[in-house]
């Protein structure tokens, strides 16, 4: 009975009292003490990518850049902040997949891996099914990683050039407002990567000096998303 009740408060104590994207200053903060901590009392830290093609490292399809991609850039920076840290990137994302079939996989390919912390970036892919078939995905699979405890961060969209960046109120934008009041609503981490990539273009960065192909970021790219993702994790 404990844990049910854990469970349903888990789900619904954030949509009552906290209706804002989690403080990226202080949400990872137990998972930062573990990662300073040394050796016999450490333990190993699972940070698990789900999502589509990008946080898979696809660049210029179908040449993949695992190395180049922001799970691992986040990976490299996080072993010189916590030199002492045991950290497991593990990474269940496939090109070309929705929400809907991430979430369909979820229990038997990313629960199993037992997440410290879950990173969700789907919403390229989610313009397919569409608002509603994706917010429900989503949620289920929040719901999901809260009541077992897990640490959930969401992603917006990185760019796709054939959607004009400039367009405040594209479906890109749609998704991502849809996503940032999940993240509100259940009150997780947030990260606003088309925001991003929007305001490196208003400062007057091309767009394609971002881009390896029409839907995919180069290494610089990726590289505003994970310094964003490390935001999270800065002591």
């Amino acid at each position: 009975m404990k844990k049910l009740i854990t469970a349903f408060l888990c789900l619904i104590l954030p949509h009552v009292i906290f209706a804002q994207v989690a403080d990226n200053k202080s949400y990872l903060l137990d998972i930062q003490a573990i990662m300073k901590t040394e050796w016999p009392k450490n333990r190993t830290i699972n940070l698990v990518f789900h999502g589509h093609s990008v946080p898979a490292g696809y660049f210029k399809t179908p040449t993949v850049n695992t190395l180049g991609a922001y799970p691992f850039q986040v990976l490299q920076e996080l072993k010189k902040i916590y030199p002492l840290a045991v950290i497991n990137l593990i990474n269940t994302a496939i090109g070309g997949e929705n929400s809907i079939r991430g979430a369909k996989r979820f229990d038997e390919e990313v629960l199993v891996h037992r997440p410290d912390v879950l990173f969700i970036d789907y919403a390229l892919n989610d313009r397919g099914p569409g608002l509603e078939k994706a917010k429900a995905a989503w949620e289920e699979m929040i719901q999901k990683a809260l009541a077992k405890g897990i640490k959930v961060i969401l992603l917006t969209a990185s760019p796709d050039q054939r959607v004009p960046i400039a367009d405040t109120v594209s479906v890109l934008d749609q998704h991502g407002e849809q996503i940032k009041k999940m993240a509100e609503n259940y009150h997780i981490g947030f990260v606003d990567s088309y925001g991003l990539f929007r305001n490196q273009v208003n400062q007057g960065v091309p767009l394609p000096d971002l881009m390896s192909q029409v839907n995919h970021p180069n290494e610089k790219g990726h590289a505003l998303i994970s310094q964003a993702i490390l935001e999270f994790f800065k002591p």
